[in-house]
């Protein structure tokens, strides 16, 4: 079976990487010269953990080519699969599937003999209806089926879910498309992984509805997390006490600065714009958008209380700027929100991360970029950490509060216990839980924090 995957990023990439890893013959095409030379020479584009000896090993292989030329690859396939960009719509809520579209109208004009046309991208319901008929008006005499095939990656660990996946959704409206698709992921139902077929239109939806739910959780403890702080409770005992209820679990019950990257505030996003067009506005989702967004937005407030009460001439070390850890990606990051802000108060920011400095130097003006976590917190007023980077968990906190011009520490990740801050000389504050103050410092040396409830 030859596969043709349309789209070098990152679920492009990755899907091809790991199908040819299965022995399947594929081609991945993109449009942008400079990156199709740089893959085809070895080098990846992005930092995805595992993904670099996937690539290199079948393109030496011989199973995985990249190229330019879109015609020749998409004659030759059996399947296609567009993995383009489906961006949010500027100054709205809705998908922009412009990509897709134009995708589909190439295909319709190279594809020999029968072809199934696969969406990988994240699309909203109907996407595959409107594709198939794109492709129809382009080619009346076409002879190919459009399906849904929605996925399950997450960035950091994307390699191993699509070698390793919970289940496989595959969207078809044709018996012929079907068997075609279960005989593309017969290497893992093979090992028992569980195949849901659905129309195309119930993949559609299962993929947002999925995405969606994860976000809802997260903003759910997060503001529970606010609750825990005005009421002395521990948020980390609270989630751990509902999350060993085999009906809730403990995924997704960490609290933090927000969730972000290309994928939750995209596709809950979108997801809110689909009900709204249908005329049911689905409430839950529009809150859990607001609350992120609120969320993102009060850190700043949170870090000026922390220090003192006013950020004019102060210095704030960030520590992780990407929306996650084992991602270069800063997509939607909290700190797109809160650099701006801080700079915006008079601060001075410091920062490190140990993979997305490069896109961070793209994204902001006047950060100091650092070689590690102690050089950025060298004369700082407060130590933030935004991403949970392992790195950051041994951090020798003694010489952190040392080389500080004052020893503050606001955890968004929770990273420490009580007892490893104990003794450190840090005033350390965290989400959802009492803050530790130094025995040496007194009470009234610190500004009293209070949680930003949204």
């Amino acid at each position: 079976m030859k596969i043709t995957v349309i789209g070098a990023g990152y679920v492009g990439l990755v899907s091809a990487a790991c199908f040819s890893d299965f022995g399947y013959e594929v081609t991945c095409v993109d449009r942008d010269a400079r990156k199709v030379a740089a893959l085809e020479g070895g080098k990846i584009p992005i930092y995805e953990q595992g993904l670099e000896p996937v690539v290199s090993s079948n393109r030496q292989a011989g199973r995985l080519t990249f190229t330019e030329d879109l015609k020749s690859a998409v004659a030759a396939a059996d399947v296609v699969m567009i993995a383009v960009g489906t961006p949010t719509r500027e100054g709205e809520d809705s998908a922009d599937l412009s990509y897709v579209y134009a995708a589909g109208e190439e295909i319709a004009r190279a594809m020999q003999g029968y072809t199934v046309i696969v969406t990988k991208s994240t699309v909203p319901v109907g996407t595959a209806a409107k594709l198939r008929e794109i492709i129809s008006k382009a080619r009346p005499d076409g002879n190919f089926d459009v399906a849904s095939n929605p996925e399950f990656m997450r960035e950091g660990s994307a390699v191993e879910d699509f070698q390793r996946p919970d289940r496989v959704v595959i969207g078809v409206n044709s018996e012929r498309a079907e068997q075609v698709l279960r005989q593309l992921y017969r290497p893992l139902t093979a090992k028992n992984v569980p195949l849901v077929v659905a129309s195309c239109e119930a993949a559609e939806v299962i993929k947002y509805a999925a995405n969606t739910f994860l976000a809802t959780r997260i903003a759910f403890v997060n503001q529970l997390a606010d609750l825990c702080e005005e009421v002395g409770a521990d948020i980390q005992d609270v989630a751990r006490g509902m999350g060993l209820d085999k009906r809730i679990g403990l995924q997704f019950l960490n609290p933090g600065p927000g969730f972000g990257g290309s994928c939750f505030p995209k596709d809950t996003r979108a997801l809110a714009h689909t009900a709204r067009q249908h005329g049911y506005p689905f409430t839950i989702v529009e809150n859990v958008i607001a609350a992120n967004e609120a969320r993102k937005g009060a850190l700043a407030d949170r870090i000026e209380q922390a220090a003192g009460g006013n950020l004019a001439g102060k210095r704030i070390a960030l520590l992780g700027i990407a929306f996650k850890a084992e991602t270069d990606d800063i997509r939607d990051a909290a700190s797109l929100t809160v650099i701006p802000d801080l700079q915006r108060r008079g601060a001075a920011v410091s920062a490190f991360d140990p993979v997305a400095m490069d896109n961070g130097r793209q994204a902001f003006q006047s950060v100091q970029w650092c070689a590690d976590a102690y050089s950025a917190a060298i004369g700082a007023d407060a130590v933030v950490i935004l991403t949970e980077w392992n790195v950051f968990r041994g951090l020798d906190l003694k010489r952190l509060a040392r080389d500080m011009r004052e020893p503050v520490m606001l955890d968004f990740r929770n990273l420490f216990t009580v007892s490893d801050v104990k003794g450190s000389g840090l005033t350390y504050h965290s989400i959802g839980r009492a803050s530790v103050v130094p025995p040496e410092t007194t009470k009234a040396d610190v500004i009293p924090f209070k949680s930003a409830t949204v």
